[in-house]
């Protein structure tokens, strides 16, 4: 008797299809465009900075030495401190920061902590746009979850679990020490604001912060 033929079609092997790699114009696209985000980024926050230095009062009078007095009673310096922070808002404001700058300047570990958290957290997320590819390191992609969950824990480790921490409070301390007793002791009685300088003077200083600026090209 004959054997049977084997009449099955043959195995069908699996096509795939290679992914075009991305040309050198889409990697040039791609940079471009993370370069002009961080362009905008810088320029929307020294024009904020102009904007808001150009609305502070003349230091002369800040520091008149004739207008300190010692107030008669800790309601009276509550008081002197509310109008003197509404008159020279952007004068503490500047303050505050200087002092921030000098603690930093003076502990270099901790400016290179914070310079190298704030450009992560630039490159690594803020910038990124949704056509970018995923991070890539040490042989694994990275999604967009896990950068920000690493993000946040690196944050949480440099200012809660190093010197960083301390550095920017006591920074802050310090300089609201300062504007409290500039605050108290100066006499607000020679002080005269408009209602609509009242309003727009946090905003004029922190618009790029607070979305007055046109937004920073970001990630999807």
């Amino acid at each position: 008797m004959a054997a049977a033929v084997n009449s099955s079609p043959p195995a069908i092997l699996p096509i795939t299809t290679p992914q075009p790699a991305p040309t050198t114009t889409d990697t040039s696209q791609q940079s471009s465009s993370s370069t002009s985000a961080v362009r905008t980024f810088i320029s929307g926050i020294s024009e904020t900075v102009r904007s808001g230095l150009a609305n502070r009062r003349p230091w002369p009078e800040v520091l008149d030495r004739s207008a300190f007095t010692k107030p008669e009673s800790i309601s009276e310096a509550t008081l002197r401190i509310r109008k003197n922070y509404t008159y020279f808002r952007i004068n503490y404001l500047t303050v505050i920061t200087a002092v921030l700058a000098v603690s930093l300047l003076t502990n270099p570990f901790s400016l290179i902590s914070l310079s190298a958290l704030l450009a992560a957290w630039l490159f690594l997320y803020v910038f990124r746009q949704s056509s970018d590819p995923p991070i890539t390191a040490f042989g694994r992609q990275f999604s967009d979850r896990e950068t920000l969950f690493f993000l946040i824990v690196s944050s949480i480790v440099v200012i809660f679990l190093t010197s960083v921490g301390s550095v920017l409070v006591s920074a802050l301390m310090v300089g609201v020490a300062i504007v409290c007793l500039h605050g108290a002791f100066r006499v607000p009685e020679d002080l005269f604001l408009d209602e609509q300088e009242t309003q727009s003077a946090v905003p004029g200083f922190l618009s790029f912060f607070t979305g007055s600026q046109p937004p920073v090209p970001a990630r999807v």
